[in-house]
């Protein structure tokens, strides 16, 4: 078995500090969880009355804790597949540009002799071997009062150096309240049920949007006032790790299996062993792309040649598709084909042409009868097999990365996958972001990601497979920074705004559909009404483009192409050297594939997206300020954007740009939202 082993603190009584109310009960709740539901062996637990450990005191002084995270921690115990978390909950206090957590004997007047550094506590922990070291902080509280700026500075950007994934309760300049009527911490409340069977988050990923949209509206709802949590998983495939396996989904895999497939082509088989490992445990042992995988990586560090990499496997939904090696490369059409007419589509109302498709029930994925395990060693393969009860988050080196340079293209880590399929999944492009989230009401959270202005070439080159003539001729643009919503906006949200969801493909969490242009902008100005320090409104062509590029300058975000595994679109009909995929005959759940750099979601596929602009049949005379071009011979015609999950995937990239009527409402139409502040 997979060695799943935690520390767990929590402290209400100080001896020279404010005394706190649900430290203690945060720190046992965590242990409950880790016990009984994670399958955590072994917990050490201090608090401020915790039993004796083999006859020594477990009441979280600092020698007590430091013993603890010396003696345990002198040589290594554990190893790939372990995993161990850390969780504190009481007093954290910053002093010379430093983050220290307060033992019950803490004094604030000799921070240095009676503190415990977090940077020690990150060293140590790392020293145990395991792969998966988790450090969660609820240490916001400075005394009971806020003086000056709380931790994280310093600890975030260790975490970021040393891979450590990083669970803070609120950011540096907040405070981390606790709750009377919970008993208990609004962080560990909205941890606790994240993790658990109300969210269901599965992933860092999804653990990271579930507090963000949980903590604030329980901190509003009890104190009436913010506290903003926030985790630190870089690079961006930590974020796809998963947390607790039997929440994980086809999705998740899908994107795991992605990330431990560019750490081959990369040939640092180190970590696509580990990520492999994560794939074989949330599958519960039973996926057989993963083990051949894993045999495969065992044969090459077994030999000096490294053989080209096999086909890859796409878990779906209803079935699994092998990638078949294609070297031909994309065809250009000889003749440019003739700008788009309206998507040639059924339309449910209104005067165009959009197809509303019969919705086949997906069968149940078949799983292997018998499970071949590589040729590892006894421990080895007891581990894999055991790590699916765990399946706890990763901890991996971080790569070199870049920041994000204004009027600069970002590197593109684009690698050859198996099947000469080409995909670029890559980090969040790192900036000084200062991301909002809207209340909508009744828990309902709008997410913006703020953009940073830049210069872009916009449209498409000539050799670009699939382009159109509007797409000419490419221009240089010049966009100022605004903010976008993070995912295309919901069936929940556009019900919170407007008291009514159109949608034929129900679901609270699917894009809004079966809206027209002026039904969207009547969201966004309702939407402004409510808000006093931001105007929202749909984006401008050149907007959207570049947000979607986010620093590339391939037809798509992923590179030259992209498969179903990525994007929602119909996958019988691929781009270039792409296999064919799955084709799912609806929308899906936003955010359920992975982002761009920008960290937006759905940006290609899912459903078309309203822009602000009329549609001209060139760039000819067009804006070089990002701003919509609102003249035109007809407006009646307003631009769409970023494909859907029906239609040729041509239209799915960054360039594409066909029309519709402003008057009709298709079921593969939504939109997405811009905000600037108020002047």
């Amino acid at each position: 078995m997979a060695k799943n082993w935690a520390i767990a603190i929590g402290i209400n009584q100080y001896d020279y500090l404010q005394p706190l109310n649900y430290a203690k009960r945060d720190a046992l709740l965590m242990q409950e969880f880790l016990s009984n539901e994670a399958g955590f062996e072994r917990i050490f637990f201090f608090s401020d009355d915790s039993p004796e450990l083999a006859g020594k005191s477990t009441r979280p002084t600092r020698t007590n804790l430091l013993r603890v995270l010396r003696q345990l921690f002198d040589n290594p115990f554990m190893g790939a597949g372990d995993n161990f978390w850390f969780f504190f909950s009481g007093h954290g206090i910053r002093y010379a540009d430093r983050d220290y957590l307060m033992p019950c004997d803490g004094d604030p007047e000799d921070i240095e002799n009676t503190a415990i550094a977090i940077n020690f506590v990150s060293e140590r922990l790392r020293r145990c071997g395991a792969d998966n070291v988790v450090l969660i902080l609820d240490a916001c509280r400075n005394e009971g009062k806020k003086t000056g700026e709380g931790i994280g500075r310093q600890t975030a950007e260790e975490a970021r150096q040393q891979g450590v994934i990083s669970i803070f309760s609120c950011i540096p300049q907040e405070y981390s309240y606790e709750i009377e009527a919970l008993q208990q911490g609004a962080f560990t409340t909205a941890l606790l049920e994240g993790l658990g069977i109300q969210g269901k988050c599965a992933t860092v990923e999804r653990l990271e949007q579930y507090l963000k949209f949980r903590v604030p509206e329980l901190v509003r709802q009890y104190k009436n006032t913010r506290q903003t949590p926030y985790v630190i998983a870089e690079p961006v495939n930590k974020s796809h790790l998963i947390l607790v396996s039997r929440y994980a989904t086809l999705a998740d895999i899908a994107t795991l299996k992605n990330d431990a497939y560019q750490a081959e082509v990369n040939r640092n088989l180190d970590l696509a062993e580990q990520l492999w490992i994560r794939v074989l445990a949330a599958a519960s042992g039973q996926d057989m792309e993963a083990v051949r995988s894993l045999q495969r990586i065992e044969r090459l560090r077994n030999s000096s040649a490294i053989p080209d990499l096999p086909q890859q496997t796409i878990p779906q939904a209803s079935k699994s598709v092998t990638n078949t090696p294609i070297s031909k490369p994309p065809q250009i059409p000889t003749s440019k084909p003739t700008p788009p007419s309206p998507i040639n589509n059924t339309q449910t109302s209104g005067a165009g042409q959009f197809p509303i498709s019969t919705i086949s029930t997906p069968s149940t994925p078949a799983s292997p009868s018998n499970l071949i395990l590589p040729n590892w060693s006894r421990r080895r393969v007891i581990q894999t097999a055991g790590f699916a009860v765990a399946g706890l988050g990763l901890t991996i080196a971080i790569p070199h990365f870049w920041p994000f340079d204004s009027g600069k293209t970002s590197p593109s880590n684009t690698n050859q996958t198996p099947g000469n399929v080409q995909v670029n999944i890559t980090k969040r492009i790192t900036s000084d972001a200062k991301d909002f989230v809207e209340n909508l009401g009744n828990g309902i959270t709008l997410e913006m990601v703020q953009i940073p202005g830049g210069t872009f070439m916009m449209g498409s080159p000539e050799g670009e497979a699939g382009r159109y003539e509007d797409e000419s001729p490419q221009h240089q643009v010049k966009v100022p920074g605004f903010f976008m919503g993070k995912y295309e906006i919901t069936q929940a949200q556009y019900q919170a705004i407007m008291r009514i969801n159109p949608s034929q493909f129900k679901g609270e969490k699917r894009p809004v559909e079966l809206v027209s242009w002026d039904e969207a902008v009547e969201f966004c100005k309702k939407l402004s009404q409510k808000n006093t320090e931001h105007t929202y409104r749909l984006p401008s062509e050149a907007e959207w483009e570049y947000a979607c590029r986010a620093g590339t300058k391939t037809p798509f975000y992923f590179g030259e192409t992209i498969t179903t595994d990525l994007v929602n679109y119909d996958g019988r009909y691929p781009y270039g050297s792409a296999p064919k995929g799955e084709y799912r005959q609806q929308t899906t759940d936003v955010g359920k594939f992975p982002p761009n750099s920008f960290g937006l979601y759905d940006m290609h596929g899912n459903a078309w997206e309203w822009c602000l602009d009329v549609y001209n049949e060139n760039y000819q005379g067009a804006p070089k300020d990002g701003s919509a071009w609102l003249t035109g011979k007809d407006n009646n015609r307003k631009l769409l954007r970023g494909g859907s999950w029906v239609k040729d995937v041509s239209y799915c990239r960054s360039a594409a740009r066909p029309w519709n009527a402003r008057t009709n409402r298709n079921n593969n139409v939504g939109f997405r939202v811009v905000a600037v502040a108020v002047a």
